[in-house]
């Protein structure tokens, strides 16, 4: 039987770092004043392996998760990922395999991930201004290369591409209407995701969030725009362009919170379970993984933890909670 937790919330949807290591050092992510040339990353021998990840893989499905998406830091980092997406693609029970990533090196990878098996790709991009690129993302890396990546994805034969924008009040909310038209022009579906307090080295600031209704009202005063229906677990809410070129997400985490929905765990690359986004605690799966447990030892470890589940950060977030012990995003994912 699938587990549920204290909200009555299944386990559906499972993200899996698979480095926190990033060519990028966004500002809402990975500062560089924190991850700088002495940070320290974690050692190879403490990621999980390939197998290591497809085993857990297939636990999980058992559990009733149905959708994999990998993540980092940058998991097109990791070397050989074709390799695990193909490990991935053939665990039973798996109906969506997608993977997250900033576009910089998917020109030399997006036609091996596609071979592979992967289904989906959501590619972030939070302007289109070259300068501006370079400010928030602080790489030396040029924006045309992400540009060329997200060519490159759709030349290899993916069709659905999203685009994740991290709206910020001052830094990018001026490029609200040129982005939905790039994405419009390009048939990508857009999502603008409200800055966020993760972790603890973002310098969040409720000022610095733009809410999701005013990029609506923004967006609507060009297109007009009608509401989607939502599925079970989604973190956007959709709505469609009336003219048919498309579609626009909105992902109001911090004015909207959707915890009540929320169907995802997170595991980190290495192998620590986390079941929020804003988790400070996290359950050590790697020392089970090589400690010999058997595969319904692991299970049964797992729906225990899930049915023990009460996070709901968002709706209870307040000045002091920004402040409180949290997971790194680079460490998790978004």
């Amino acid at each position: 039987m699938e587990p549920r937790d204290t909200l009555g919330r299944p386990l559906k949807a499972l993200r899996i770092s698979v480095t926190d290591r990033c060519n990028f050092r966004c500002t809402y992510c990975m500062p560089k004043d924190v991850f700088g040339p002495d940070y320290t990353f974690l050692p190879r021998e403490a990621l999980l392996s390939f197998e290591e990840i497809t085993r857990l893989a297939r636990v999980f499905t058992g559990l009733g998760v149905t959708k994999i998406r990998l993540t980092g830091g940058e998991p097109l980092m990791r070397r050989e990922l074709p390799a695990l997406v193909r490990m991935l693609a053939e665990v039973p029970g798996l109906d969506d395999l997608a993977l997250t990533t900033n576009g910089a090196l998917l020109t030399e990878q997006a036609p091996a991930l596609k071979a592979a098996g992967l289904r989906r790709l959501t590619m972030s991009l939070d302007t289109l201004r070259p300068e501006r690129f370079r400010a928030i993302s602080d790489t030396d890396l040029p924006l045309e290369r992400v540009l060329s990546g997200l060519e490159a994805a759709r030349a290899a034969g993916f069709d659905s591409l999203k685009l994740n924008c991290v709206l910020k009040r001052g830094v990018n909310d001026d490029e609200i209407l040129d982005l939905a038209a790039f994405a419009r022009e390009g048939g990508h579906t857009l999502r603008f995701i409200e800055f966020m307090d993760v972790g603890t080295t973002n310098g969040w600031q409720m000022e610095a969030v733009v809410p999701a209704a005013q990029v609506r009202q923004i967006l609507e005063s060009r297109w007009p725009l009608e509401p989607q229906v939502n599925g079970a677990g989604a973190v956007a809410r959709t709505w469609r362009y009336r003219d048919g070129k498309g579609e626009v997400g909105l992902i109001a985490s911090v004015t909207a919170p959707f915890c009540r929905g929320c169907d995802r765990a997170r595991l980190s690359a290495e192998g620590r379970l986390y079941t929020c986004l804003f988790a400070g605690q996290s359950l050590d799966l790697r020392s089970f993984l090589r400690g010999g447990h058997t595969d319904a030892s692991l299970a049964s470890l797992l729906a225990f933890h899930w049915k023990r589940r009460d996070d709901h950060y968002s709706e209870l977030r307040h000045a002091a909670t920004p402040n409180l012990p949290k997971v790194e995003m680079s460490r998790i994912g978004g």
